[in-house]
């Protein structure tokens, strides 16, 4: 059964405008090494001087959970490398709301503006606080056409997060709910910036599951006697990363691999 969440009138939604802010500009960080620190996946991959030319537009956020990105139907007002947070991209459907796909280190929410389609029929907010790096839309889609190294990473990740959609599909129609359980935390995990413990509760993973809150205590519940994870106060450990792929469907090496292959 899909799960509810009203996420248009402010519950648990929220727009990031009043999170705390920083300016990511505290000195020219235009040089190998700075970027190399990056921790975005496709900021690392620019070549130096289309990271120089982005670099001075970042503004870093803290983004917490519930923060509105983008409503349906609404354009992105900014596009957001993210670092450290996951953010859920959902689609309304009858009886509720499904997610269909989720964004991390390795990705930009905000795609819409790259592929110049103005709004989307989803909503894309955060589901795992955490930072991200943020560019104003229209600064982002002046200067993409003539960034042609920049065009191709984003093309390739594109496809990458096409896969990510079009196997979310699949595995929710054919896998159990303690696999698909296993495979959400293992991408989580894989996002949180190496850190075993992430907030999450069973609401908000009964919802992005798509079912009951009763099956993802059921679900939760194995991997924790398995050893695997601990739950408790709302936060997930991972206690047995190789267990809990173990437990995972095929679908999460499946989606890891083409990412790899296409972003390295």
């Amino acid at each position: 059964m899909r799960q509810s969440l009203d996420v248009k009138r402010g519950n648990p939604v929220r727009a990031p405008e009043s999170a705390t802010s920083r300016s990511s500009t505290d000195g020219m960080r235009g040089n190998g090494n700075q970027q190399s620190a990056e921790r975005n996946r496709l900021i690392r991959l620019l070549p130096a001087e289309e990271y120089a030319w982005l670099q001075p537009h970042f503004k870093t956020v803290n983004l917490n959970v519930g923060d509105l990105l983008a409503d349906e139907d609404e354009p992105f007002r900014h596009v957001y490398f993210m670092e450290t947070g996951v953010a859920s991209v959902v689609n309304r459907v009858s009886g509720g709301t499904v997610e269909v796909g989720t964004i991390g280190n390795e990705g930009m929410a905000g795609l819409a503006v790259f592929l110049d389609g103005g709004i989307a029929a989803s909503r894309t907010f955060i589901q795992v606080p955490g930072d991200a790096k943020r560019v104003p839309a229209d600064v982002f889609a002046a200067g993409i056409d003539s960034r042609p190294h920049l065009r191709r990473i984003l093309n390739r990740y594109t496809q990458a997060f096409i896969t990510l959609v079009s196997q979310t599909a699949a595995c929710n129609s054919a896998h159990q709910l303690e696999e698909r359980c296993a495979r959400w935390l293992l991408m989580t995990h894989d996002r949180v910036d190496g850190a075993d413990t992430f907030p999450l509760t069973h609401e908000f993973l009964s919802f992005m599951l798509g079912v009951r809150r009763a099956g993802v205590t059921v679900a939760a519940g194995m991997l924790q006697k398995a050893g695997f994870i601990t739950y408790k106060r709302g936060k997930i450990t991972v206690l047995d990363r190789a267990g809990l792929e173990s437990a995972s469907c095929e679908c999460y090496g499946i989606v890891k691999s083409h990412f790899d292959r296409l972003l390295g």
